[in-house]
């Protein structure tokens, strides 16, 4: 199972503290973690295993899309920060519609989170 961990700027504590709290279960042998760069580099800094993408807004948002609709990704966890202005938001509105279209689950804050990784 593939994992997208993206999180805005004003997230990115947030996201690294949720997954240190699930690492018994992000740290099973299948399941691996994408991110986006920026993110990325923050989660493996905290001892997790994952492929970086480009960072958002230099198109890691699309890549991931790109690995929703190819069917390579199942889960986005996507801390967003809704208080903030984003220069990509088109490339997070993509994101998010593909995962509506391939019926790939999506959490857009913690409390959505939570229970995802709780049904893995």
């Amino acid at each position: 199972m593939e994992i997208a961990i993206i999180a805005h700027d004003g997230k990115k504590a947030e996201m690294v503290q949720f997954l240190n709290e699930h690492k018994k279960i992000l740290l099973q042998k299948e399941i691996s973690l994408i991110s986006t760069g920026t993110t990325g580099k923050k989660v493996k800094k905290a001892g997790f295993e994952v492929i970086r993408m480009l960072s958002g807004p230099m198109g890691g948002d699309a890549q991931i899309a790109a690995r929703v609709a190819e069917g390579k990704c199942h889960m986005v966890l996507f801390f967003r920060d809704p208080l903030e202005k984003h220069p990509h938001e088109p490339d997070v509105l993509m994101l998010m519609r593909l995962c509506d279209v391939h019926d790939v689950p999506l959490a857009t804050n913690l409390a959505t989170a939570e229970l995802l990784i709780k049904a893995i």
